[in-house]
């Protein structure tokens, strides 16, 4: 079926591969709009999965999820909800129907839709009658259809930009990168996939004049069937980039498109298909077209790093996007209770892989980078923060204008070195290089807290989490460490009731009702926090305290038996122990954790000036002492 049809108001145009309404055309990749005529031509009959996938994907192994994503992307396009289908409907276990009528567009039929005969008796009366109607109605149709053209090439009334979608209203301002789709037919080649996607956001955040919504609040949105303007006003932008990738040996085939979110018009869109190793080529090319499409003001510096670098050596590539790949399982399972050993082993390809990169490509500073992370958090018995170091020191040597290096460096000298003034350095350079870098406002937000610069601290905050709102959670809240304590609780509130961040909205909320003596419900939140991280013995053992003695009662069971898990080996830090006994006013025990936690350089020291939970401690001179030695700026 070639030909134009119509169902409901929608008018189908399957060798453009574009469904319109109303003047507005939206574009749909090829396969998808084969799944539509496949439905169109058996219109009200049930078509099985795999009829479709043998229909449309004859020659190529493809899963289920490929077609799922086809028939989520028909039913965004007609605004249909799956729940309730007024056009696309699941057969479950079976396949799909569609359940819309499907009409000719100008007399032309479609596949067996019929056009119902002239009775042989009607009267040569009515037949001339109708012929001087269908004529007049021709003559109105030419004259009309040239007008339309006319308008349409002449751009009268911003007629040709409606239609085509490219209307001059539609700015970009902001944008999100979807997880690009998997279609390799090989679910080992996700690594491959989410490391493209993540380059293709790194080199658009770079934009200056662009806001680029971080990877980490995107990913939620892999095989969802939420429509594009949905997402668009979840992520508050104006544009958004969808795709997929496809390999096939040494091959490598991308397809993006341009959306303008608020309306689902299609912008642009292009498929690249080349060798492996000129993907890294490939990827910048694409966000450099992106960038041009929506008119994006580029420095020099900018314009540099859009332009298409080198080829990288194969293995070294993709052993790099291995170690991002296990980096990322690692951190996961951090705090997890009972998940020491699977973080050591991701830990250790992580740092494997990244290795193998260095080794087959020397000279590619990112591979440095993703080193360093691996050592970053390690104890200093392991010589973690020097390894670290080592690793950015070489990768700015490579790269003097890698954003990421700076970022790490920041974070390395304000969570372990605690040299403040490179801290604050570092992380501006990473700013001013990647303004949509949302981890170095959360970290300069961070440090500008800890130095009592609330004010700047609130404005860096705010921007990361409008970078990456689906990241930054309370931990601790900035507005408890300005001590409003009621705006704190409603956001904590808040997340709670979305289920959004796991356990740190559970903390921080009991951090907030122990700061305002609520007591009771501070234990529960605690509680849950616990319960989420697995450590239920933790959980219930805080509720025989509280039982039989109250608030107390319930904050010395915890610390006794956090104490005991960390002899087992639990990560458990030493500030929380600290924290907990400073709630019970045990200062001898608190300050002997802090030492602890001093020896250890844990991260969570930078805090200790300004934040609420020392403050049954502060006057004591030892604490002072501490203070000192950490050199914090008067």
């Amino acid at each position: 079926m070639e030909k134009d049809f119509q169902i409901g108001p929608w008018v189908v145009h399957p060798s453009f591969n574009t469904v319109s309404r109303n003047g507005n055309g939206v574009h749909v990749e090829p396969k998808v709009m084969q799944v539509l005529v496949c439905l169109a031509e058996h219109t009200g009959e049930p078509v099985s999965k795999e009829e479709l996938m043998k229909t449309v994907w004859p020659d190529t192994f493809v899963t289920d999820d490929v077609l799922t994503r086809s028939v989520s992307e028909l039913r965004r396009v007609f605004e249909d909800d799956a729940k309730d289908p007024r056009v696309i409907q699941t057969i479950p276990k079976r396949g799909y129907r569609l359940l819309a009528a499907v009409l000719p567009v100008n007399g032309a039929p479609v596949s067996d839709v019929q056009t119902p005969p002239v009775a042989v008796s009607d009267s040569a009366v009515i037949v001339a009658s109708h012929r001087k109607i269908w004529i007049g109605a021709l003559c109105f149709l030419g004259t009309a259809v040239f007008l339309f053209g006319l308008a349409a090439g002449l751009n009268i009334g911003g007629l040709r930009d409606r239609l085509w979608g490219t209307s001059p209203s539609a700015k970009i301002h902001s944008l999100a990168v979807l997880p690009l789709q998997n279609l390799s037919g090989d679910p080992n080649q996700i690594y491959f996939v989410r490391g493209l996607t993540d380059l293709l956001i790194t080199d658009l955040a770079q934009i200056g004049s662009l806001k680029v919504i971080s990877g980490t609040s995107t990913k939620i949105y892999e095989n969802t069937d939420k429509s594009l303007p949905e997402i668009a006003r979840a992520l508050n932008v104006d544009g958004i980039v969808e795709g997929s990738v496809q390999r096939s040996s040494d091959r490598v085939r991308i397809t993006a498109q341009l959306i303008y979110g608020p309306t689902g018009i299609h912008i642009w869109a292009n498929s690249y298909e080349r060798d492996a190793r000129d993907v890294l080529s490939m990827e910048s090319e694409i966000a450099g077209v992106i960038a041009n499409q929506i008119q994006a003001k580029l420095t020099t510096e900018q314009e540099k790093r859009l332009t298409p670098g080198r080829a990288i050596n194969l293995k070294a590539f993709e052993a790099y996007l291995q170690g991002k790949y296990r980096l990322t399982r690692a951190q996961d399972v951090e705090i997890q209770n009972g998940q020491q050993e699977t973080q050591q082993l991701e830990l250790g390809l992580a740092r494997e892989f990244f290795e193998k990169t260095i080794s087959e490509d020397p000279n590619y500073a990112p591979a440095f980078v993703g080193l360093a992370e691996t050592w970053r958090d390690r104890p200093v018995s392991e010589g973690g923060p020097e390894k670290a170091s080592g690793a950015l020191e070489k990768a700015l040597q490579l790269d003097p204008n890698l954003p990421e290096a700076h970022l790490a460096i920041g974070n390395l000298e304000f969570f372990r070195y605690w040299n403040w003034s490179a801290a604050e350095r570092e992380f501006k350079r990473a700013i001013d290089l990647n303004p949509n870098l949302a981890d170095a406002h959360a970290g300069y937000a961070d440090f500008l807290d800890s130095m009592g610069r609330f004010d700047e601290g609130m404005r860096e905050y705010l921007r990361a989490q409008e970078l990456d709102p689906g990241h930054y959670g309370p931990e601790p809240s900035p507005f408890f460490r300005i001590r409003q304590f009621d705006k704190a609780i409603e956001m904590d509130r808040n997340d709670i009731a979305r289920h959004a961040f796991g356990m740190y909205p559970h903390w921080d909320l009991a951090r907030n009702y122990e700061a305002k003596g609520m007591h009771d419900e501070a234990i529960r939140e605690w509680e849950s926090a616990l319960r989420i991280l697995e450590y239920k013995d933790l959980a219930n053992a805080m509720d025989r305290g509280f039982k039989s003695g109250g608030y107390k009662g319930a904050l010395k069971e915890w610390v006794r038996g956090m104490e005991m898990a960390r002899a087992q080996g639990a990560p458990i830090p030493s500030f929380v122990l600290a924290e907990v006994y400073s709630y019970l006013g045990d200062r001898d025990h608190a300050l002997a954790w802090l030492e602890k936690a001093y020896e250890e350089r844990d991260d969570a020291l930078p805090g200790l000036k300004f934040d609420v939970f020392w403050d049954n401690i502060r006057p004591d001179p030892r604490f002072q002492d501490l203070l000192r030695r950490m050199n914090f700026p008067q």
